[in-house]
């Protein structure tokens, strides 16, 4: 039986704000929306330490670890340390998809760790940029500034030196985001997506969030906005060895949620806007299987019975 290494866990994103207020150039060699940078140590010993900074602060949650590498290695594929790790702060989260329920596509956080080809080990997250750039973000600019100093300094913990943001590049509003309006109801729409997945052999569910439920327990309140992700190292595995940065947007998740009009539909990533993001050209075959399956996904979920 196919596994795939995750460790979920409750246990974080405090509330520290970005002091640098200088101008900086766009550094175009950094891929859209991610900051990154080396670490002193491995990634085993980056991830460990990132893990120590999280549980040492209560308003985080550590909701999946997820170690790319043993995944290939369970699947019979090579593939150089890779890891990430997803933990969230619904009292800054929430806020953000109050504005755009889409922004749940991209909480909660993450944090990737790899080895390169030269031995290298780094860190990277995406940037509060890329929420604000993708979901039309700009009038949360104090939330999203927090968030920013907030990853700065969980970076600067599990490379083990001072982590300094470049300014990047962000996405369009929307890009690389595939909506699917649903024809069922919130419960129908997820309970069948979740039930597709769970059956699909290849398929491993890796986590399961209710974002309201989150936002409610921290007395906010939240449109009905739920989150599924789910891998299969089979078709990971080959987008990774060819661009390992990919890593931070696997395993792959899907967003069902309910408008304030009562539309419910369900969002995901676009492989291809992916593939395009991480510089990812000779895996066409498999990035058209990964379109083919979500969106067989999508339309079973949301298509009336």
């Amino acid at each position: 039986m196919k596994k795939l290494i995750v460790v979920m866990a409750m246990t974080i994103l405090g509330a520290c704000s970005s002091s640098d207020d200088g101008e900086e150039a766009v550094d175009n060699t950094l891929l859209a929306g991610i900051q990154m940078g080396a670490s002193t140590g491995n990634v085993a010993e980056s991830m460990a330490a990132l893990e120590t900074s999280l549980n040492a602060n209560d308003a985080i949650t550590i909701v999946a670890q997820i170690d790319h590498q043993a995944n290939a290695s369970n699947v019979g594929e090579e593939l150089r340390p890779t890891r990430v790790t997803m933990f969230g702060n619904p009292r800054l989260g929430t806020p953000l998809m109050q504005i755009n329920q889409l922004a749940g596509l991209d909480l909660p956080q993450k944090m990737f760790a790899w080895t390169d080809e030269n031995g290298q080990s780094n860190v990277a997250y995406n940037s509060a940029a890329y929420l604000s750039g993708r979901h039309d973000l700009g009038e949360a600019q104090t939330t999203l500034d927090t968030i920013d100093g907030a990853l700065a300094s969980l970076a600067t913990a599990a490379s083990g030196q001072e982590f300094t943001p470049a300014v990047v590049s962000a996405p369009t509003s929307g890009e690389g985001i595939i909506v699917v309006p649903s024809e069922n109801d919130m419960d129908t729409t997820y309970s069948n997506l979740r039930a597709a997945i769970d059956t699909a052999e290849p398929l491993i569910i890796v986590a399961e969030l209710d974002h309201s439920l989150n936002a409610s327990n921290v007395d906010l309140t939240l449109l009905p906005t739920r989150l599924i992700v789910f891998g299969n190292p089979n078709l990971g595995t080959p987008l990774m060895q060819s661009g390992q940065s990919i890593g931070i947007d696997l395993p792959q998740k899907m967003l069902v949620y309910e408008d304030a009009d009562g539309q419910v539909s369900v969002a995901y990533n676009d492989p291809a806007y992916l593939a395009k993001r991480h510089g990812i050209t000779d895996q066409q075959t498999v990035i058209d299987t990964i379109t083919q399956a979500l969106n067989g996904l999508a339309t079973g979920a949301t298509t009336a019975q």
